[in-house]
């Protein structure tokens, strides 16, 4: 076998540990559903700093039990299935690594040069952010979003998307190859997270609202288990700072290499065009929040909208839009 195609062999054995990963984490939302009501309180407490309500349990009289206590309640329980599917996303983004490693090393150069690559190199950073950000802040009640999201893009691409090892065109002979499409797969890769959360942010905020009018059952109960929706919403309002930080560098660095390959920076290319709507659409999101209090429900959906415009931009404008940028490989 080439380096091809065990390339190959190692992403689709990536995305069947993926796909057990996604049905790990499904249980998992299943099992905080029919959590007591005392063990809800606890799980929840894991998500927005254990120590702090450790801390506060102590001042109060209460006992903190296991690091995460609160008054009368005993230790966090273990969320087993949590657990398993963290450590099959952990083994599947190994293979994926692996994946693309060899890919690229079966092209001479870094592997992301075209619409198949790139979904690698996307997919990879998603779950790459999401294992770094879990060792500081317990997110794992995205897991099923976050491998399921990696799940589609990464079948499809490999499904649909596959093309063999070919040469570069001359104008992907750059540098900015590497600096460019990285730092684009990263900005990526963070506003994911920030998408997922705003929507369990929309989620936890039907509940609450419901909850406030005296309804009884107000969603699904795995969300009793989750922050409320204001840190779900400032959590993902920090990832898309971040995420519009490298997303700003892209497009600087994207006019800065057109002029390098066709002599202006600047010419409405589609590609071009559709990634200045994804900053308007950021830029719009985060100067409403911070200067408009615009905050809650709308915000929300301003996330969600700007991350749907980054798939169609990654998907429809690589696929059938024709331009300089139609490097997907696809005849």
């Amino acid at each position: 076998m080439d380096l091809d195609s065990i390339s190959i062999l190692l992403l689709w054995t990536a995305i069947a540990i993926y796909a057990g990963a996604f049905i790990a984490y499904a249980f998992d939302l299943a099992r905080r559903s029919s959590l007591s009501d005392e063990e809800r309180v606890l799980v929840a407490a894991g998500g927005v700093g254990a120590d702090a309500v450790a801390r506060g349990s102590v001042a109060s009289g209460g006992s903190a039990v296991g690091g995460a206590g609160v008054s009368g309640v005993g230790a966090r329980p273990r969320l087993v299935m949590a657990r398993i599917g963290t450590a099959l996303t952990v083994l599947g983004w190994l293979f994926h690594l692996g994946a693309t490693l060899t890919r690229g090393f079966a092209a001479g150069r870094v592997p992301w040069a075209n619409l198949y690559e790139f979904a690698m190199i996307g997919t990879l950073l998603i779950v790459l952010v999401y294992l770094v950000v879990l060792t500081r802040i317990d997110l794992r009640y995205l897991g099923t979003f976050i491998t399921g999201l990696v799940l589609v893009l990464l079948g499809a691409a490999a499904a649909n998307f596959y093309v063999i090892v070919t040469p570069l065109v001359d104008p992907l002979k750059s540098v900015w190859l590497v600096i460019h499409v990285f730092v684009a797969s990263l900005a990526t890769a963070l506003l994911a997270l920030a998408f997922a959360l705003s929507v369990m942010q929309l989620l936890q905020a039907r509940r609450e609202h419901r909850l406030a009018d005296g309804a009884e059952k107000a969603g699904p109960g795995f969300l009793r288990t989750l922050p409320d929706a204001g840190r779900l919403e400032n959590l993902a309002y920090r990832f898309t700072v971040v995420g519009f930080i490298f997303w700003t560098f892209t497009l600087i660095a994207g006019a800065i290499w057109a002029q390098d390959a066709w002599g202006r920076y600047w010419g409405f290319d589609v590609k071009e065009t559709w990634t200045f709507i994804i900053w308007v659409l950021y830029a719009g999101y985060i100067h409403a929040r911070a200067t408009r209090g615009w905050r809650g429900t709308p915000s929300a959906w301003l996330s969600i909208t700007g991350f749907a415009a980054v798939l169609f931009n990654f998907t429809i404008v690589n696929v059938f839009f024709k331009g300089l940028h139609a490097y997907s490989g696809l005849s």
